[in-house]
């Protein structure tokens, strides 16, 4: 008997998912190869140094790891006491943006404080995630009615409305993330789908209601018409350059001056030129794998609000990967969104890496059976 009893125990093993942390810190290394390929020549005209975005780049990404490790250290379940104030300080923030915003390019999208600028509305997406994960957490069988959905969105509606009068790619990625995160929890497709409905109305007045906006749609669908179809033109230039395997590491042509700002949301089309369709698929795997991850830790989390965090960060860069490779495609207007762990960025990089600590920790709490 004390033999049978032995041999049907199971022994429970923690967990932290390694593969996750190989992916994210192989992208964040590639690319700063892929940055200082882009960016040097601008960066050479621009402030005479070669190195200037790698370096702040290289920066950027301490600050993030190191804010990574305290989210990987500091267990998810603390911040359930602290979603709802985050979500208003990044509603204030993003409120402060229209009054004391600093302009950039012609955007509207930072606050300077004691000469550090950063942009609220990123903060606004680690917040959404962490306040849609408490709501439905606290309340997961209420989502069976689309009224319910419908009240359940409108918490997101808030702090998405005031990111969409300066930035409207953003609010909807924070709305997106939103309704994807209802949709995992009460996986009713007709409720969703009429979500998007209406999302595309908002959107779609949203735009007519600024003229800048509507000249985009212009520029889209006839970018050689318009200036500001310039870029768009030039990026399919340089993807269609590059062929199968491309030039080469380093040897664009159209980042000499042909795609202004390539270091930024454009970024893919240079990749596109220098490694090719191989190794634009390549990049786009790299990227499946780490939402097939993102996947597994949703499906085994310890509880509701740890699954729906993975959940929420398996939106986010699921929507900014594929909005991103859409605007560089001109498969739809140009909306000025970034390549995850990629393209230069400061505040959305270290937020970035907060959401990927945020994950990490989440797979720590997973349990391993082993009989």
């Amino acid at each position: 008997m004390r033999r049978q009893k032995a041999e049907g125990t199971t022994r429970t093993t923690k967990y932290f998912d390694y593969t996750l942390l190989f992916l994210i810190i192989f992208m964040l290394g590639f690319g700063l190869v892929l940055l200082y390929s882009t960016s040097s020549y601008e960066a050479m005209n621009k402030f005479g140094d070669s190195t200037y975005y790698l370096r702040h780049q290289l920066r950027n990404m301490m600050l993030g790891l190191v804010l990574m490790v305290f989210f990987i250290v500091v267990d998810y379940r603390r911040w359930k006491r602290l979603a709802l104030p985050i979500y208003g300080l990044s509603l204030l923030a993003c409120v402060a943006v229209i009054f004391f915003g600093v302009e950039y390019n012609g955007s509207k999208r930072w606050l300077e404080i004691q000469g550090i600028q950063f942009q609220p509305s990123e903060i606004a997406k680690i917040a959404i995630i962490l306040f849609m994960a408490l709501i439905i957490s606290r309340r997961p069988n209420c989502l069976g009615t689309f009224k319910n959905y419908c009240k359940m969105i409108a918490f997101a509606v808030p702090l998405g409305g005031i990111v969409a009068v300066s930035n409207l790619s953003t609010a909807i990625i924070i709305m997106g993330i939103a309704m994807i995160m209802l949709f995992v929890a009460g996986p009713k497709a007709r409720y969703f789908i009429g979500l998007m409905v209406a999302g595309a109305f908002a959107v779609v007045a949203l735009i007519l209601a600024q003229g800048y906006r509507s000249s985009r749609i212009g520029a889209w669908l006839h970018p050689e018409d318009y200036d500001n179809g310039y870029q768009t033109l030039q990026g399919l230039y340089a993807i269609g350059s590059g062929g199968l395997f491309g030039k080469g590491l380093g040897e664009s042509v159209q980042k000499l001056g042909g795609v202004p700002e390539a270091q930024n949301d454009m970024i893919f089309s240079i990749i596109c030129e220098e490694l090719g369709i191989f190794g634009a698929i390549c990049i786009i795997l790299l990227f499946v794998l780490m939402l097939w991850r993102f996947m597994f830790i949703a499906n085994n989390a310890k509880d509701l609000f740890g699954s729906m965090i993975a959940v929420g960060v398996f939106a986010h860069i699921a929507l900014q990967v594929i909005l991103n490779i859409a605007v560089v495609t001109n498969t739809i207007p140009n909306t000025g969104i970034i390549l995850p762990f990629i393209s230069y960025g400061g505040t959305s990089l270290i937020f970035l890496m907060a959401e990927m600590g945020l994950v990490l920790n989440v797979s720590r709490s997973i349990r391993i059976e082993d009989r």
